[in-house]
């Protein structure tokens, strides 16, 4: 009886491609206290890449989580990122549109609740092997930022042509 069973679970997760992430993909969201976004609140993601990574190259993705109440049309982020080794980061400021007056909100979205996967970062490389860490911050002014559920980071490799 649990050989059969056992049996198609394992078939089922070999045709389904959801039931797990390629290995070249990395996502990784952290959930916002309350549903809201404090600008004092910076979350940090961390990831490794292996010196055989650094030849490749990446598109690097904000995803953010929000809610049908969110009262605006876009969101204003800063990005930092770290790289191995170093004491110093780099920062960059984002205006990242999530709506349009024709369309609406511009997400895949599910009854109340929309995910946006905005590229910020085309054809990346990371030069160096180690940890690199995103810091990511709102610089909305309202503060805090209401009806934000989740944010985070997608790194897609590139295939080589």
């Amino acid at each position: 009886m649990k050989k059969p069973l056992l049996f198609l679970l394992a078939a089922g997760c070999l045709f389904c491609p959801s039931c797990s992430l390629p290995s070249d993909v990395f996502e990784k969201d952290i959930p916002l206290p309350g549903q809201e976004w404090q600008s004092s609140y910076h979350p940090t993601i961390s990831f490794d890449i292996s010196r055989e990574d650094t030849a490749n190259r990446y598109n690097i993705y904000l995803v953010l989580r929000h809610t049908d109440a969110y009262n605006y049309n876009n969101i204003w982020i800063r990005g930092s990122v770290q790289q191995p080794g170093d004491s110093t980061t780099r920062s960059q400021r984002y205006d990242l549109s999530l709506a349009d007056n024709q369309k609406g909100w511009t997400g895949s979205g599910m009854d109340d609740i929309y995910e946006h996967r905005i590229e910020i970062q085309h054809l990346t490389k990371f030069n160096h092997p180690g940890t690199y860490s995103f810091t990511l911050e709102q610089i909305m002014r309202e503060d805090p930022l209401k009806h934000v559920l989740n944010i985070g980071v997608r790194i897609e490799k590139v295939p080589a042509y």
